[in-house]
């Protein structure tokens, strides 16, 4: 998929990915033997973001600003 998303679409995948778990997080104590399927679609949803110029790493402080950290550097 080359396709860029519509802004709706994907501030629609922001919002959902701000609520995912991340990648450090999931592990096969707290999802079982579905924890790799889990890590699969957490990287699906960060290429696409990345196909469409969103750095993941930055879709929280955008989603959510007030409860991100501010930047120490």
């Amino acid at each position: 998929m080359s396709e860029k998303l519509n802004s709706d679409a994907l501030h629609a995948l922001k919002i959902a990915f701000s609520y995912m778990p991340n990648a450090i997080e999931v592990t096969k104590y707290e999802y079982g033997d579905h924890y790799q399927a889990v890590l699969a679609h957490i990287e699906t949803v960060k290429e696409i973001l990345w196909l469409n110029d969103v750095d993941p790493d930055e879709v929280q402080g955008e989603i959510n600003p007030e409860h991100t950290p501010n930047s120490s550097y």
